[in-house]
């Protein structure tokens, strides 16, 4: 019958072995250390992470993300991520110097987020999150529909641009209805802004369908219906250069037509009326811009944005995708929004205030629109590139520029409203009445009587 050798151990060797089988795998105190060391770790990246200026947000996370997705799906991406709650937010209240002032309402800082970024009003309470005193959703149209086919977006990353021809995708009024009635709180204060947060405002861009006739007002007035008691602002867009004949809004004639039909829907709303406020297109002239200016000041328009994208190709253009089709915004469009801004501050009124928007992605750039009239200004594609820290670096950059100038962005924006606006002359009196001249006229009128007695004289000669 087989055995199996027996294996002999030294006693010391046995023993050994012994006391480690008995042994736990683990002690206690060994576990603690790690579940602390987790612990820890994870609560200091999640403050790392929560907070909008950390790094990792602006060199490693959005790079990542544009690099990673096409430019739509990381688009798309974002606004969910901002939508769940879980979004980095602004931990720094903002600098007295940042005050903002218009409609006789105080922002906490000027700057906003423009139209396009959140389409549908997924993510308005994200984005106030970041540090926007004033967030603009759509361009939402009355009916659902796809917009243009993809690919539809291009980055432009050599230029500091971007390139879209959406072509207003929308889920139409009844869907971003229902999420803008689902942020009203249970007790809502009376004199609080749609924005349920105090120095911020909530305003809806309104666009049209595209299968709607190019020449109707009626998509307008119907948004101005729908969301009049849900905003603050209603903004009419008639810029985009992706909905065709929607431009030609902006010829005379149509956009009398236009503002009249708005402004009386708007007057129709029971509650508290939005502020209306037209947003046009970088590409018009001069003149254009003067009729412009001319038909707003007749209405009753509370502010204009300027502007919408570009449909122009500058020559510094480096990366490829500048020749597709589109609307251009970021740095490019900079040079034409604010020839446009400084083109109609000089034909409004000083009542009637302006928003700046293209190209701002720098306190810098804040401050010079707001030397050019601008009472606000307005990010998007700087917002794209530099990420969820974009509004904070802007407004630490802008309160230090102030600070080296000794003012603040409402002394810079009244200075620049009061020196730029248009002033209508003075009429000049046929006869004065009498006893009012001063010396000056006197001797002007006794000039001018000696005048017309030589020239009489010389004609009798």
């Amino acid at each position: 019958m087989f055995r199996p050798p027996r294996v002999l151990l030294r006693p010391g060797l046995a023993r050994q072995l012994a006391s480690r089988a008995a042994a736990p795998s683990s002690s206690p105190i060994r576990s603690g250390i790690y579940g602390t060391v987790f612990v820890v770790s994870a609560g200091l990246f999640a403050i790392y992470y929560f907070d909008a200026r950390s790094a990792i947000h602006r060199y490693v996370l959005t790079p990542l993300l544009r690099n990673a997705l096409d430019a739509e799906t990381g688009h798309k991406f974002a606004v969910q991520v901002l939508k769940t709650g879980l979004a980095p937010r602004d931990p720094v209240a903002d600098d007295a110097r940042l005050k903002a002032s218009l409609w006789g309402h105080e922002f906490s800082n000027p700057v906003g987020l423009a139209a396009g970024f959140d389409k549908n009003g997924e993510a308005i309470d994200g984005l106030f999150n970041l540090g926007f005193s004033w967030v603009e959703i759509g361009s939402v149209t009355p009916k659902p529909q796809p917009g243009n086919p993809r690919p539809r977006v291009f980055h432009l990353p050599e230029d500091l641009g971007l390139i879209n021809r959406y072509g207003f995708p929308s889920e139409g009024h009844a869907a971003v209805l229902s999420r803008l009635r689902a942020r009203i709180p249970r007790f809502p204060d009376e004199n609080s802004t749609a924005a349920f947060r105090p120095g911020a405002m909530l305003a809806v861009n309104l666009g049209k369908n595209k299968e709607s006739p190019a020449d109707s007002i009626d998509d307008f007035v119907a948004g101005v219906h729908t969301f009049g008691a849900y905003s603050d602002v209603l903004v009419i867009n008639v810029s985009s250069p992706n909905t065709p004949g929607l431009r030609g809004l902006q010829n005379r004639e149509a956009l009398e037509t236009l503002l009249t039909g708005v402004t009386a829907a708007r007057d129709q709303i029971p509650t508290r009326k939005p502020k209306l406020v037209l947003k046009i297109a970088p590409d018009l002239t001069e003149t254009q811009l003067a009729e412009i200016a001319g038909v707003i000041a007749s209405k009753s328009i509370d502010a204009v944005i300027v502007s919408n994208t570009t449909t122009q190709r500058p020559s510094s253009l480096d990366d490829l995708n500048k020749a597709e089709l589109g609307g251009l915004s970021g740095a490019p469009l900079k040079p034409y929004s604010l020839a446009a801004v400084r083109t109609l501050r000089k034909n409004l009124p000083a009542e009637i205030p302006l928003i700046g928007c293209g190209g701002i992605s720098s306190g810098a750039d804040a401050l010079e629109y707001a030397k050019a009239g601008a009472s606000l200004v307005q990010v998007y594609t700087g917002f794209g590139y530099d990420g969820v820290g974009a509004c904070r670096r802007i407004k630490d950059e802008l309160a230090e520029a102030l600070q080296k100038e000794g003012t603040t962005w409402a002394q810079v924006v009244d200075k620049a409203v009061t020196e730029l606006s248009f002033r209508k002359p003075p009429p000049k009196a046929l006869e004065a009445p009498s006893g009012t001249g001063t010396v000056q006229d006197l001797i002007a009128e006794a000039e001018e009587l000696r005048r017309l007695v030589e020239q009489l004289q010389t004609r009798v000669e």
